[in-house]
C-alpha cells in the first residue's frame, strides 16, 4: 500500500497512526483536510461534500473545511463525543525544501477544550478521572483546563453517580480494566475515555504531580495520603500532557474535594428540582431560549462576568451546611443589597472585566493571542477603581475580597509596554508590538517604511525615463514587486525591462534593481514577523510567572460578582433574608416558588406558609386535586432551602431555616429500559435510597409514593414508608392522592394533614392554590381530564362510572378479572385485606408484629389483584 501513496499521503498516514480514536484534521494550505474513513465519517457528521484525491493510481476519499471556520466544525464533532487531532504546518511552505513539515500540535477532546468559541461562557468544562480499588472506596479528580480549577478526593463508590451529576464532566477517564456500566451506573452525560491502568498507579501519579506543581511533596495540598485520589489526579495530568502538547503552567496545585462540607444533592434531586437545567430535552419550547431557562439558576443568575456565572452555578450545586459560613455570605449579600448606588456602580465596573481564568489558561497552553493579553491588561486596569468603590464595605467577607484585589502591576506594565492597544488576531504575522519596545524591530520597520518611499521615487523616475504616464510599480504575493505597462505603451519599454507576465491589457516586468530591493524589503518583513513572535512569546512567559496571582484575582472577582448578583436578584424579586440556625425547624411565612413567580409575575402567584420540625411536625401529608399545586408547593420548600443555604435571600415574608444536610426527592418516574428497570422499580430504588440514607437533618420531597403499582400495594408501601420516616424524624413533605394515608395522623403524632383549597361553582372547579390544614375530599381528576381535551362523551361516561363507584352500584364486568371486587348491582365485596384488618387493634401491635402484618397485607393484595 505504501508504494501507492504520495509523500504527502505517507506523511498523513504516519501522523494518523499517532492518534488512537481521534479524527485527524490535516492542514493543507487554507484548509483542514480529512482522508479515508475520517473523510467518510466527517462528510456525514458535518454535512460537507465527500470528494476524492488521486494518489498514484488510486482514489483516496477526502473532504475539508476552511481553516478560518474550523471552530464551527470542531464544535459539532465535540458535541457528538468525538476527539479531534489538529495537524499544523510547522514551517513556511514558501521556505520549505520539498514536503512541508507537519506535526500534531494538540488533540481536542470534549474535556480538554480551550477555545472560547467551543465553550459555554458561564459553565465549567470538566475532565474527570476515577480511580477504583477492589473495596468500597474510589478516588476522583476533576479539572477545568480552561480555568485551572483542579480538585481531587476520595469517596464511597455508591456516591460516584451523585458526584457525576454534581460536577457534570464532559469527559471521564477510566482504566482499561474497569467495567464502566457497573461503576458509573449507566452514566451517559459525557464521553468515557479508557486509558492504560498503569496511569493510575500511586507512585507514578505522585511523582507526576510533584513535577507538575514544582514541589517535593504533596503534603502541602493535603492529598498525599489519598492513594486513589492521587492516582486519579495523576491520570488527569498524564492525559493533558498527551493531548495538549504544551506546558500546563496554570495548573499549579490541586485542592481537596470534600463533598461532606456541602449539602448532598443526588442526581435524582438535581434533576427533579431543575437547579441548572430544566427537564426539557431535545430542543426547547417556543419562548424558551435554552434548557437553562426555567431553572433555578435562570432566576438568580444576574452575574456580569463569565467567572461569576460559573461560580454561582457551583454554589447552587453545593449549598453550605455550616450556619456560620452561610451567615457570612448573607452579610455580604445584605450589604450590597441595601446600597443600590454602590451595587449599580460595582456591576457597571464588572462589565469591563474579562474572563481572567480562561485567558490565563489559554496563555499557559500557548493558544492565546495578543488580543487576549490586551484583555488581561484592561481587566487589571479596572481593579484599582473596583477596590476604591468597595472602600466603605464592612461585612467581613466583602472586606476580605476588597483587601485581596490585586492589580498585578508587573503584568499590566509588561503588556502596556510591549503590546499595541488594537493588535491583529494572528500572532505570527506581525503588527502586535509597540514602537519603541525593541530597537532591532524599530530599525526593521524603518527599512520597510523607507522602502515605500523608495517605491514611490522609483515609479516617478521610471515614468520620466520611459515617458509612460500610466506606468505603475506594484506588488503581489505570487510575483513580488513588478512594473506594469499597458499594451498600448509596450513599444516604449526600455531594453533592461525583463518580461515576467502577460495579461489581456498589460505586461508585467521586473528589473535587477527592483529584485534587489525586493529581497531587502521581504527579508526585513520576514524578520519583523519572526522577531515580533519572539517578543510576544517572551512577554507571555513573563506574564505566566504571575499566573497564580491572576487566578486568585479571578476567583475574588467572581465571588464579588456572585454577591452582587444575589443582591440584585433579591432587590428585583423582593426577597428577604432568612434566619439560619441548627434547630431543625423550617418556618416559612408567605413562601413563593422562585421560578414560577418569575414566569407568572409576583401579583399572580399565591404564597403559602410552611412549618416543620424534627419532633412533632416532621411529616406533612399534602392532599388535593390534580393541578391544585401540591407538587409546586413541596418543590418550592426545597428550592427555598437550597437558596437559603447557598447564602441567598429568598422569596418569603419571613423564614427560619434549620440547616439541612441532604435533600432527597421522589418525584415522578420513568422506566430505564436500557438497564431493564421498570417505572415502578426505578421509583422503589429511589425510595430505598431515601430510607437508607436520610437523617434527622434531611429534607424529603415525596410526590405520589407507590402510585406505580396496584392501589392496595401502593397504599401499603406508602403507609410503611411514611411510618419509617416518622420514626427517623426526617422533615418530609408527602403529596398524595391516597386519601387513606391521611389516617396516619391518628397513629403518628409527627404527621399533620394539609390540603390545597378549591371551590366548586356552576359545575366548575376553581383552584385557590392555598395550602391549609385539613384533608381534601376529592381529586377532581375528571375535571382535569375535561380541560385537557378528553372528548365529552368519555367525560360524561366517566362521571356516570364515578357516581356508581361511589354508591357501590357499578355493574360487574364478566370479561374482566379487574372487576372481581364487584358483585352485580350489590355493594362491593370486602377485600381480603379488609377481612384481615377488621379485628386488629393497632395499639396492641408490637413493631415486629406490625411488619409481619404489613407483609401479609401485601401478599393478600397481590393474590387478589392477580
Amino acid at each position: 500500500m505504501k508504494d501507492k501513496l504520495t509523500p504527502m499521503m505517507e506523511q498523513y498516514m504516519r501522523l494518523k497512526k499517532e492518534l488512537k480514536e481521534a479524527i485527524l484534521l490535516f492542514r493543507l494550505g487554507d484548509f483542514y483536510e480529512m482522508f479515508f474513513e475520517d473523510a467518510k465519517l466527517c462528510s456525514r457528521l458535518l454535512q460537507i461534500t465527500l470528494t476524492s484525491r488521486a494518489a498514484k493510481g488510486r482514489k483516496v476519499p477526502m473532504c475539508g473545511v476552511p481553516h478560518h471556520a474550523v471552530e464551527n466544525y470542531l464544535n459539532k464533532l465535540l458535541r457528538q463525543g468525538y476527539k479531534v487531532g489538529i495537524c499544523e504546518q510547522v514551517e513556511d511552505p514558501a521556505a520549505a525544501k520539498g514536503l512541508v513539515k507537519r506535526e500534531i500540535t494538540r488533540i481536542i477532546t470534549p474535556g480538554t477544550v480551550l477555545s472560547p468559541g467551543l465553550l459555554e461562557e458561564k459553565e465549567n468544562n470538566y475532565l474527570m478521572a476515577i480511580c477504583r480499588d477492589q473495596g468500597d472506596k474510589a478516588g476522583i479528580a476533576f479539572v477545568d483546563l480552561s480555568t485551572g480549577d483542579f480538585k481531587a478526593g476520595e469517596l464511597n463508590k455508591k456516591d460516584i453517580n451523585d458526584e457525576l451529576s454534581r460536577i457534570r464532566p464532559r469527559e471521564c477517564l477510566l482504566g482499561e480494566g474497569v467495567d464502566e456500566n457497573s461503576l458509573l451506573n449507566g452514566w451517559k452525560d459525557g464521553v468515557i475515555t479508557k486509558v492504560e491502568d498503569w496511569v493510575f498507579i500511586y507512585e507514578r501519579s505522585k511523582s507526576l504531580l510533584e513535577e507538575q506543581f514544582g514541589v517535593v511533596t504533596l503534603d502541602g495540598f493535603g492529598i498525599s495520603q489519598m492513594t486513589m485520589g492521587v492516582g486519579a489526579a495523576g491520570a488527569i495530568v498524564h492525559y493533558l500532557r498527551e493531548t495538549q502538547k504544551a506546558k500546563l503552567g496554570h495548573l499549579k496545585g490541586v485542592s481537596i474535594y470534600a463533598p461532606g462540607e456541602h449539602m448532598m444533592l443526588d442526581r435524582v434531586t438535581r434533576r427533579n428540582l431543575e437547579l441548572t437545567r430544566t427537564l426539557i430535552e431535545r430542543g426547547t419550547p417556543k419562548g424558551m431560549a435554552s434548557p437553562t431557562e426555567g431553572s433555578l439558576v435562570w432566576v438568580i443568575d444576574e452575574t456580569i462576568t463569565s467567572m461569576g456565572g460559573r461560580k454561582i452555578r457551583q454554589w447552587i450545586g453545593e449549598p453550605l451546611i455550616s450556619a456560620g459560613k452561610i451567615k457570612e455570605r448573607q452579610d455580604a449579600v445584605e450589604e450590597l443589597y441595601s446600597d443600590d448606588e454602590a451595587r449599580y456602580s460595582l456591576r457597571k465596573m464588572l462589565e469591563d472585566v474579562s474572563d481572567l481564568e480562561r485567558l490565563v489558561a489559554r496563555l499557559s497552553c500557548q493558544s492565546a493571542n495578543a488580543r487576549d493579553m490586551v484583555a488581561i491588561k484592561n481587566t487589571l486596569t479596572m481593579i484599582g477603581p473596583l477596590k476604591e468603590a468597595m472602600k466603605k464595605v464592612k461585612a467581613l467577607r466583602n472586606v476580605y475580597l476588597r483587601d485581596n484585589l490585586d492589580e498585578v502591576p508587573e503584568v499590566k506594565a509588561i503588556i502596556e509596554k510591549a503590546i499595541k492597544d488594537d493588535p491583529p488576531p494572528q500572532i505570527k504575522e506581525g503588527g502586535i508590538i509597540r514602537t519603541g519596545y525593541n530597537k532591532e524591530l524599530d530599525e526593521l520597520h524603518k527599512i520597510k517604511k523607507e522602502g515605500k518611499g523608495y517605491l514611490a521615487h522609483l515609479e516617478e523616475r521610471e515614468i520620466k525615463r520611459t515617458g509612460i504616464n500610466s506606468l505603475k510599480v506594484k506588488f503581489n504575493s505570487v510575483f513580488g514587486y513588478y512594473i506594469e505597462i499597458r499594451k498600448t505603451n509596450l513599444h516604449l519599454a526600455p531594453s533592461d525591462y525583463i518580461r515576467k507576465q502577460t495579461l489581456v491589457s498589460a505586461e508585467r516586468f521586473i528589473t535587477p534593481e527592483l529584485k534587489e530591493y525586493e529581497a531587502k524589503v521581504l527579508e526585513a518583513d520576514d524578520r519583523i514577523k519572526a522577531l515580533e513572535y519572539e517578543i510576544f512569546s517572551e512577554a507571555r512567559g513573563e506574564i505566566l510567572k504571575h499566573s497564580s496571582r491572576l487566578q486568585k484575582l479571578a476567583d475574588i472577582a467572581a465571588e464579588i460578582d456572585v454577591f452582587l448578583s444575589l443582591g440584585e436578584a433579591a432587590r428585583r424579586g423582593n426577597y428577604t433574608r432568612p434566619e439560619i440556625n441548627d434547630t431543625g425547624v423550617i418556618d416559612i411565612k408567605d413562601g413563593r416558588h422562585p421560578v414560577l413567580e418569575k414566569i407568572m409575575g409576583r401579583e399572580k402567584f399565591i404564597p403559602n406558609d410552611t412549618y416543620m420540625d424534627t419532633e412533632e411536625t416532621s411529616f406533612l401529608i399534602i392532599t388535593g386535586p390534580n393541578m391544585a399545586g401540591k407538587s409546586t408547593y413541596i418543590r418550592q420548600v426545597a428550592l427555598l432551602v437550597i437558596l437559603a443555604q447557598m447564602g441567598s435571600f429568598i422569596p418569603v415574608k419571613s423564614a427560619r431555616i434549620g440547616v439541612c444536610d441532604r435533600i432527597f426527592t421522589r418525584v415522578g418516574a420513568a422506566d430505564d429500559l436500557a438497564r431493564g428497570r421498570s417505572t415502578f422499580l426505578v421509583e422503589m430504588s429511589e425510595t430505598a435510597n431515601i430510607l437508607n440514607n436520610a437523617t434527622e437533618r434531611s429534607l424529603l420531597i415525596l410526590d405520589e409514593i407507590g402510585r406505580g403499582t396496584s392501589t392496595f400495594d401502593g397504599i401499603s408501601i406508602a403507609w410503611g414508608v411514611s411510618e419509617r420516616l416518622c420514626e427517623k424524624g426526617c422533615r418530609s413533605l408527602c403529596a398524595t392522592h391516597y386519601h387513606e394515608l391521611t389516617a396516619l395522623t391518628n397513629k403518628e403524632k409527627c404527621a399533620k394533614n394539609y390540603s390545597v383549597a378549591v371551590r366548586e361553582w356552576n359545575d366548575e372547579v376553581i383552584f385557590l392554590h392555598k395550602v391549609l390544614p385539613g384533608v381534601a375530599d376529592k381529586s377532581y381528576g375528571i375535571h382535569v381530564a375535561r380541560i385537557a381535551g378528553i372528548p365529552h362523551g368519555v367525560i360524561d361516561r366517566s362521571r356516570e362510572i364515578l357516581s356508581q363507584l361511589e354508591d357501590g352500584s357499578f355493574l360487574k364486568r364478566e370479561d374482566s378479572k379487574q372487576m372481581e371486587f364487584f358483585d352485580g348491582p350489590k355493594k362491593m365485596k370486602p377485600h381480603p385485606v379488609v377481612e384481615i384488618l377488621k379485628d386488629i387493634n393497632p395499639d396492641e401491635l408490637a413493631p415486629k408484629e406490625a411488619l409481619a402484618l404489613l407483609y401479609e397485607l401485601i401478599k393478600k393484595a397481590k393474590e387478589k389483584d392477580a
